[in-house]
């Protein structure tokens, strides 16, 4: 993308004569995944380093203990902050943080950020941004995923209108389609349910002029706000295969059954010890006497964490879940449909009903998820009973 040379790391000048400044962005120390940018600028030069608070998001993450399922209520959460520090920390472990960011409606543009522990994934429920980084510049909204490669500069604008409502997923690592849906050589295969024609990646370069200029940086340390001699978005072409992306959730093509299939054929995206994956509008099972319907399951090895994003879950019905609550259903916990819900979705199919509505994210992770800060803020302390009381 951009003004790049015909071979890499050769003299490559300026208009003035002076030389662009690579910079190599790659993964696992040269031997995975990167991308070569050119600078205007050197991005080495910085004047000024300063510790940075974290405030309420900071918090210690708590056992969920004694054990029981949990839901969240993300309307409950209040507004206030930005898709940087209006992150409100729900649950995670040492693979992975999940926070809610449920932004003002006037927020201006995120400080620049670069989150040097891991990958992002950003999963907008509502609102729209432009996602500005040394890459280049993005378009979002409803219904993207949006994923940063570990220590991308970037920063977020909203769209005037409806505030921002999003999920947040900060890996210790790297965030990648399952290796399942590619070939040996990287190619998503046909029988996966996306396709490189569904991401979107950014086209033109974004140069920003300006002087110094502070980034906040992201270490296992915490928080650090370095000032750089010059803007970092100043990058007139790079070229590579790690680079930020958005993918809708709505261009995830399900995978049937004539009976009901596990999540693994909704996964989108695997991480450390985590998968990502998308619940999505599809044809109910079509066997004649199929129960088109989650049956009751105990993932002995995993907790699962889900955002219900829109349309009507019928398996939860009754249960106070509703669009922007979250259910946690840890291992050590057997969960299912609600009471009655498994013969209401048979007599739906019997009366012409063939397709679901919802949409969701889910995450299962394969450690324990502890508690956060925001879980207290907005937990709805009789989901847990919910099966018992329907009953």
């Amino acid at each position: 993308m951009g003004e790049v040379p015909r071979k890499r790391h050769v003299q490559f000048r300026r208009p003035d004569g002076g030389l662009y400044a690579e910079e190599l962005m790659g993964e696992e120390g040269f031997s995975s995944d990167s991308s070569l940018l050119y600078h205007r600028y050197a991005p080495t030069a910085i004047t000024k380093s300063e510790e940075v608070d974290e405030g309420a998001a900071g918090g210690a993450l708590q056992p969920n203990h004694p054990l029981r399922p949990r839901a969240f209520r993300t309307q409950d959460l209040p507004a206030g902050g930005d898709l940087v520090f209006g992150r409100q920390v729900l649950v995670g472990n040492d693979d992975v943080r999940i926070s809610f960011v449920v932004s003002e409606a006037d927020a201006g543009p995120t400080e620049l950020y670069r989150n040097s522990v891991g990958d992002e994934v950003v999963y907008l429920q509502t609102g729209g941004a432009r996602f500005e980084s040394t890459y280049g510049a993005l378009d979002v909204g409803a219904g993207d995923y949006v994923v940063i490669p570990t220590g991308t500069v970037h920063r977020w604008v909203p769209a005037p209108g409806e505030p921002l409502r999003a999920l947040v997923v900060e890996a210790r690592g790297h965030v990648r389609p399952p290796r399942r849906y590619l070939s040996q050589y990287g190619q998503f295969l046909e029988h996966a349910p996306y396709s490189e024609r569904d991401l979107r990646a950014p086209t033109e370069p974004l140069l920003v002029d300006g002087g110094e200029v502070p980034v906040v940086v992201r270490t296992r340390g915490g928080l650090s706000r370095l000032t750089y001699l010059h803007h970092p978005f100043d990058v007139v072409g790079w070229d590579g295969y790690l680079y930020p992306y958005a993918f809708n959730i709505e261009d995830f093509e399900p995978i049937v059954k004539r009976t009901h299939a596990p999540p693994p054929v909704h996964q989108t995206f695997e991480g450390p010890n985590f998968v990502i994956c998308s619940f999505c509008p599809r044809p109910l099972d079509f066997h004649e006497e199929a129960v088109p319907i989650p049956y009751n399951h105990h993932n002995v090895d995993s907790d699962e964490f889900m955002l219900y994003a829109a349309g009507d879950y019928s398996a939860r019905r009754g249960s106070g879940i509703g669009v922007g609550s979250i259910s946690l259903h840890p291992a050590g916990f057997t969960h299912g449909p609600a009471p009655g819900a498994v013969e209401a979705v048979i007599e739906a199919v019997r009366a012409g009903h063939t397709t679901t509505s919802e949409t969701a994210v889910m995450i299962d992770t394969f450690r324990p998820l502890l508690l956060g800060p925001a879980a207290a803020r907005c937990e709805d302390p009789e989901y847990a009973w919910s099966w018992a009381r329907l009953s």
